[in-house]
């Protein structure tokens, strides 16, 4: 600082005004920048504060979305519980549906059998015959429609149309012999 001080002492009075001058210029540099620095400072003082809010803000709705998230993964766990268990029921449902049709069915067809048995009276097929030649072309006729293998055949009503033939062919013969 010395040589500083020696060397304003030995200046000229135009040295010293440019000195000033130049001091002066740099002064209002330095003051602007100065500025510009504080202004700087305070926008990245407010970007700061606005960055920490956004940060406060994703954070928040970041743990929003979490329990958001959680719950409805409950839920849907519970939903899909529910399902599976009103499937299990259905299924299960079903089954017990099937084993009563089946049964039911099987009830049904007995019972039509017994029924469809018990309710054929084979005399009413030979009523109205009065020859042994009329008996014979009936019981050729009910043969036919009757016989097993057609679609409406039965053995049982086969055999009791037999019986009943040979019955009525006896009392035939019996008349025929009297």
């Amino acid at each position: 600082m010395d040589s500083f001080e020696e060397k304003m002492k030995e200046a000229s009075l135009e040295e010293l005004q440019e000195l000033k001058t130049w001091l002066f210029r740099e002064n209002i540099r330095l003051a602007a920048v100065a500025g510009e620095l504080e202004e700087k400072q305070r926008v990245l003082d407010r970007e700061k504060e606005q960055f920490q809010e956004e940060v406060k803000h994703i954070s928040s709705r970041i743990t929003r979305e979490r329990k958001r998230q959680k719950e409805d993964e409950t839920f849907f766990k519970k939903k899909m519980e529910i399902l599976q268990n009103g499937f299990w029921q259905l299924d299960a449902d079903r089954r017990k549906l099937d084993k009563e049709r089946a049964r039911f069915e099987a009830e049904k067809d007995i019972s039509e059998q017994n029924l469809y048995r018990d309710s054929i009276d084979v005399s009413v097929f030979f009523c109205g015959v009065k020859n042994p030649l009329a008996l014979k072309k009936r019981y050729r006729d009910l043969i036919k429609i009757f016989h097993p293998d057609n679609l409406a055949g039965d053995k049982d009503v086969i055999q009791r149309i037999n019986k009943e033939y040979e019955n009525l062919k006896e009392e035939f013969d019996r008349y025929k012999q009297a």
